[in-house]
Parts: structure tokens; C-alpha cells; sequence
């Protein structure tokens, strides 16, 4: 029986609390996207203080409303130090355990510099990294992810450890789809590159020749998320003191939202304008619009709906167990 409507994320956080299993019967996606809440979730991101994607998965994770099986940590350009980002990764997680939030991974740390383009162009001929990232990439998909039912890797950087993991294994193309805050939109279809995706140029061709992904280009204003005047109504723990003290740290950008890849895997209505894509063999960097093309587009989202989601995990005594 396949369940649908607003009633299957109270149903689908009853067997996740029970210790069910959400895979046997659940073939069709519930929304636009080839993965939804039922699917375990990997987070991979760099600095953790400019966007709220790791507090969202948390949020959701510890509501049963979302399997968070992984946190990838790495470094880029804007974000060097790899021991600074971890660190902030590690309080945030250590905020929620201490406000009794539960189903939280501790983050891993992932040295994970950019893929080299071989001089044949071939994409197996990439050497890889070896990432811990990457690493924990494949055994999550391997516990996690089968072909109708895979693992979710939401991004909000470089995809270099997605990369890297296909290069280690590339069965793992089986079982994992990719949904990446990265790109833009553009009139003829869309560009991988920035935000996010110029860091690691080849990582990201890699992923879109080799694996499913989704590009999510929904950003919004994600100041609005938590506001001066209701910072008083964030929860009285180590948590919503974590977010007050966060909200003006975020970046002031709209590209900056990697949010955004977590809330569309995690919430099938979020996602309210999906085109399919394929890559230009004449321009790496550019997806063309195709409707029977093997990519997704995500152009439009529902961010006020998030929004309201969100505030109510927050304010759910049962989220902070």
C-alpha cells in the first residue's frame, strides 16, 4: 500500500519509532523528485554557520520525519580549516543531544581536496581520493540504499566525496541519488556551477554523467527563517540557543540556502516545479532541458510551507524528547 498526503509523514514516523521497515511496498516516489521521506539521508556540507541545512536535518531526524544516517564534513575555499568546521558541526549536534533531540550522527571530518581531471578525459580514469566522506558514502548506501529505495546524499558544497565514492565503487550509482544545492537556472535549462559546483568542476561532471542528481535551484531569503522578533520563540535549550546564536552569522545571499537539497528530499510538496534535464555534450557545465532526460530539475519551491514546518518542529515539546 503506498501512502499519500500529509497524514503518511505521521504514519511513516510511527514505523521509524516502532523500528520498521519503510521499504517493502513504498515503489513510487510521493512527490516530483525519485526520493522522499522514506529514504535514509546523508548530509554533506563545509562551514556549518552559514546556512541552517544540518540544524533542518536535525530537526526533522529527531521528529521521525526524516532518516538521517550520516554527516559529511569537508573544507573549500571559503571555508579552509577542516578542524574549524568540524568543530562547529560537533556543537551543533552536541546542542541537540543535550535538548534530548535524538537520531543524530556524529559528524565525520573529510579530507577532501579536488578531483583531478585525467589527461585522457576519461572519468574512470580519475584518481580518487579515498575520502572519508566517501567512505562513509558507500557503507551508508550499502545499509541504507537499494535501487528503488536509495540513499540520499543532500549536498550543499563541492561534490568531490560523491565523486570520489562512485570512483571507489561504481555500483554505488544503484543505490544513492544525489540532491545538490548548486547551479543556477537558466533559460534553456541549467548551470552547475556557482554556487557550489565551479569548487570541484570535475566532481560535478562526474556525479552528472554517472549518477542520478537533482539540482535544486529554489533559494530563498533565509533570514526570514528565523527573524529578530521570534528568536523569543525558538525552544528553551542548548538547541534554540544554538540557532539564536547562529541567525546572524548566516550568509545574506540567496544562493546560500543549501537548506534547500535537505528540505527537497525530505519533503515530497516542497519541490513545485521539477523539469527533467540531461548534460550538453558541447558544455559540461550546462543542463539541457529534455523531458526524458535522466536529471532533475528543481526550479521553484515551497518555502513559506518549509518555513511553517520547520517553526513547528521547533515548537513540538515531542521534537525534544
Amino acid at each position: 500500500m503506498i501512502l499519500r498526503g500529509s497524514g503518511s509523514f505521521a504514519v511513516a514516523g510511527l514505523l521509524l519509532a516502532c523500528g520498521g521497515e519503510l521499504d517493502a511496498g513504498f515503489d513510487e516516489p510521493r512527490g516530483l523528485l525519485p526520493v522522499d521521506e522514506r529514504n535514509a539521508i546523508v548530509v554533506v556540507n563545509d562551514g556549518a554557520l552559514d546556512n541552517w541545512q544540518v540544524e533542518y536535518a536535525a530537526l526533522l531526524a529527531s521528529s521521525r520525519r526524516a532518516r538521517l544516517v550520516g554527516i559529511v564534513v569537508n573544507s573549500n575555499a571559503e571555508y579552509p580549516s577542516l578542524e574549524t568546521n568540524s568543530a562547529d558541526f560537533r556543537g551543533l549536534i552536541a546542542a541537540g543531544r543535550q535538548s534530548g533531540m535524538t537520531q543524530l550522527p556524529d559528524p565525520t571530518a573529510s579530507v577532501a581536496p579536488a578531483l583531478a581531471r585525467p589527461g585522457s578525459a576519461r572519468i574512470e580514469d580519475t584518481s580518487p581520493n579515498y575520502s572519508e566522506g566517501a567512505r562513509l558514502i558507500l557503507r551508508a548506501a550499502s545499509e541504507h540504499g537499494t535501487r528503488s529505495r536509495p540513499l540520499t546524499v543532500a549536498t550543499g558544497g563541492a561534490l568531490t566525496d560523491v565523486a570520489d565514492a562512485y570512483l571507489m565503487d561504481a555500483s554505488v550509482a544503484e543505490r544513492i541519488v544525489v540532491v545538490a544545492s548548486l547551479g543556477s537556472a537558466d533559460p534553456t535549462g541549467a548551470r552547475t556551477e556557482d554556487p557550489n559546483g565551479d569548487r570541484d568542476a570535475w566532481a560535478t561532471i562526474i556525479v552528472t554523467e554517472r549518477l542520478r542528481y537533482v539540482q535544486v535551484n529554489g533559494y530563498y531569503d533565509q533570514l526570514l527563517d528565523v527573524p529578530a522578533d521570534r528568536v523569543s520563540e525558538l525552544p528553551s535549550n542548548a538547541f534554540g540557543a544554538w540557532m539564536a546564536a547562529k541567525r546572524t552569522k548566516l550568509l545574506d545571499k540567496l544562493v546560500a540556502c543549501d537548506q534547500v537539497s535537505l528540505l527537497a528530499a525530505a519533503l515530497p510538496w516542497f519541490s513545485s516545479s521539477v523539469k527533467k534535464l540531461r548534460p550538453d555534450p558541447e558544455d559540461p557545465a550546462h543542463l539541457v532541458a529534455a523531458p526524458d532526460g535522466p536529471l532533475w530539475h528543481v526550479e521553484r519551491c515551497d518555502t513559506d510551507r518549509a518555513r511553517d514546518e520547520i517553526w513547528s518542529l521547533l515548537t513540538d515539546p515531542s521534537t525534544f524528547r
